[in-house]
């Protein structure tokens, strides 16, 4: 199984420290917030990609792709009733997913809750659709960039829309392209009535991404949630993607956060049972 860590879990740590000492609590790859390179990605140059790119490589980490793909942005929203803003927001994934491709990465975690929550006067229905259509229309750059897209599911305390695996399943389902795929989140599952596990074999056959997180928002292990029947499900469905460990309360501290919850992992891997 391999394990990654998004980057903002540093914080403000310079990347090149960042990514040494991801590497030496024994992660392999890295999953990357744009907003921590730039607000836009837009504004990320050549330049600036190919430098956190010569950092990954130099830390022996693969980039396997981005997340908070809206956040700290204006101007794009996933479930607007304007055109006009869908149609930049297909734009900007489609920039986002020429940058994933820049940096080595293969998959784009849709999350950012902030730039797709229910509007006032907008209904669920209504939002699906317009949804799919920002995505519908971001598909030929993800082939071309040959980018998974991966739409994620957040519990209700993160916002009101696309709240349930099922809700997720719908949109990917809208699309009908293998470019556009499930993301899985421990944290956000664990809202859901439906087990872990049982999410996971009910809806494999979509899953691209998985993120390990507790529900008290900090990494793995930090909190009361058993990883090891979660894991074994994602052994039993032979899924060979990447688990990244996310984290949104640091008050354990950056380097206990990242060192614990890979450590706390592989000793839920060691007990898998046989």
């Amino acid at each position: 199984m391999k394990f990654a860590v998004c980057n903002e879990t540093f914080q403000d740590w310079p990347f090149d420290r960042a990514f040494a000492f991801a590497a030496e609590c024994g992660y392999t790859g890295l999953e990357i917030a744009p907003f921590t390179i730039n607000n836009y990605a837009t504004n990320i140059s050549p330049r600036q990609w190919a430098e956190v790119r010569r950092q990954a490589d130099a830390a022996g980490l693969q980039i396997i792709g981005l997340h908070w793909l809206l956040a700290k942005t204006e101007g794009f929203y996933l479930t607007s009733p304007d055109s006009a803003v869908r149609r930049k927001t297909a734009e900007y994934l489609g920039h986002l997913a020429r940058l994933c491709a820049n940096l080595g990465g293969m998959v784009m975690v849709l999350g950012s809750p902030q730039q797709r929550n229910l509007l006032p006067g907008v209904s669920l229905p209504e939002a699906m659709q317009y949804a799919a259509d920002v995505v519908q229309a971001a598909v030929p750059v993800l082939e071309e960039t040959e980018v998974v897209l991966a739409v994620e599911p957040l519990g209700p305390l993160e916002g009101n829309f696309l709240v349930t695996t099922e809700e997720g399943v719908d949109l990917v389902g809208r699309i009908g392209s293998p470019q556009v795929r499930l993301h899985l989140d421990c944290k956000a599952m664990s809202t859901e009535s439906v087990p872990i596990p049982e999410l996971i074999h009910r809806h494999h056959a979509m899953l691209a991404h998985f993120h390990a997180n507790d529900a008290n928002r900090q990494g793995p292990g930090f909190g009361q949630m058993d990883f090891v029947p979660i894991l074994a499900a994602l052994g039993e469905v032979d899924y060979r993607g990447w688990v990244s460990v996310e984290v949104f309360d640091y008050t354990p501290g950056i380097e206990r956060l990242a060192r614990e919850s890979i450590e706390y992992l592989q000793k839920c891997l060691a007990n898998l049972p046989k």
